[in-house]
């Protein structure tokens, strides 16, 4: 196992079975993703696509298991594994582990996705939009600042730019969901939020409406999405000449579910935001312009925004400034383990009741 792993030399690494493992993964688990990364060259989508299945397998297991602190802990050992240079022999551990080492994967930026998995393995409700971008750091902008590593990109800029886009993506995703998260026991709205319309939140759970207050909070997030979707595009210039057609175009694909939710009047609760396929050509069309056009047009003064407080860990952990991640191992490691240590308390003590029962 550990000598798959290890047989690096041009390329990515990857095993070609692993690959294609991974390829069919995201084929049926993210079609957006997949449609995206169609138009990525061939050395940024392969390692792109392990990523993806990698992240989506561990999105999966605390999202749909039966036991979610058990999965996030689970999830600790694999990470533990891949890094270790041993991964559990399975396609995605194996693929995610060839990607690590091939290009040097700062670990914060995995830990950082655990981290956001453990919360909602916690089923952690957020208070204001902050503590939603904090969350959407986690489980959406680590991601963009993993690809931005598949891409050799380390500049601060361009990183910043990157989770901008991630939190966008996140907040689109949330927007899209709230009906169905809702009747799932999960709310991600922000608890502020839902105080000034008057709505308790377990009364929303127990009775998902598309009310009025409702659809302005779904609004709220969208507009919130659409003003980072656009600063997030000063950083595609930034990124290799091939592969800004593919950034663009998962930018105006995620953009477009938004675009959804208005047409439908923000409802989210008794109905879901889809895209067509002819909608996705014509994104991949208009991304490819944008790709062109990029080249020719000067920076502009958003490339040189500050980063979202709530994702400034990430670029630092990535960005070249001498060292990787100088605050990190500070507080936001000790962070994790207090959560992994609060989910393995709480699993001890659920697995003890299971037993007496």
């Amino acid at each position: 196992m550990t000598a798959r792993v290890q047989t690096y030399g041009k390329g990515h690494g990857i095993a070609p079975d692993d690959l294609a493992h991974c390829r069919a993964v995201i084929r049926t688990g993210s079609l957006s993703f997949h449609t995206a990364s169609r138009v990525l060259p061939a050395a940024v989508r392969d390692p792109a696509l392990a990523l993806y299945a990698f992240c989506r397998l561990s999105d999966d297991e605390v999202d749909e298991g039966g036991n979610k602190a058990q999965a996030v802990l689970d999830l600790s050992d694999r990470l533990d594994r891949v890094y270790a240079g041993a991964p559990r022999d399975t396609p995605e551990d194996r693929a995610f582990a060839a990607i690590v080492a091939r290009y040097h994967m700062p670990r914060p930026l995995p830990e950082a996705l655990l981290e956001g998995l453990a919360w909602d393995a916690e089923e952690r409700r957020y208070e204001t939009l902050s503590d939603l971008y904090a969350y959407s750091a986690r489980v959406a902008s680590a991601v963009g600042a993993m690809m931005c590593v598949l891409m050799d990109v380390r500049d601060a800029h361009a990183l910043a730019r990157a989770c901008d886009l991630g939190v966008a993506m996140q907040l689109t995703n949330i927007a899209r969901d709230v009906g169905e998260d809702a009747r799932a026991g999960r709310i991600y709205l922000p608890l502020s939020w839902l105080r000034e319309a008057g709505i308790a939140p377990e009364d929303f759970l127990a009775r998902p409406e598309a009310s009025p207050e409702v659809r302005a909070m779904i609004a709220r997030l969208l507009s919130e999405a659409r003003k980072l979707y656009i600063r997030s595009e000063a950083g595609v210039p930034r990124l290799p000449h091939r592969a800004r057609t593919g950034i663009y175009a998962a930018r105006f694909i995620y953009a477009g579910i938004g675009a959804e939710l208005r047409r439908q009047g923000y409802d989210s609760i008794t109905r879901r935001a889809r895209t067509t396929k002819l909608q996705k050509l014509g994104w991949l069309g208009k991304s490819a312009g944008y790709a062109t056009a990029s080249a020719l047009m000067p920076q502009p003064a958003t490339l040189f925004a500050p980063p979202l407080p709530e994702v400034a860990f990430l670029v630092e952990a990535v960005a070249e400034r001498g060292k990787v991640g100088p605050s990190w191992g500070i507080g936001r490691t000790g962070a994790l383990l207090q959560t992994l240590a609060d989910l393995k308390a709480q699993d001890s003590v659920a697995g003890q009741q299971s037993h007496r029962a």
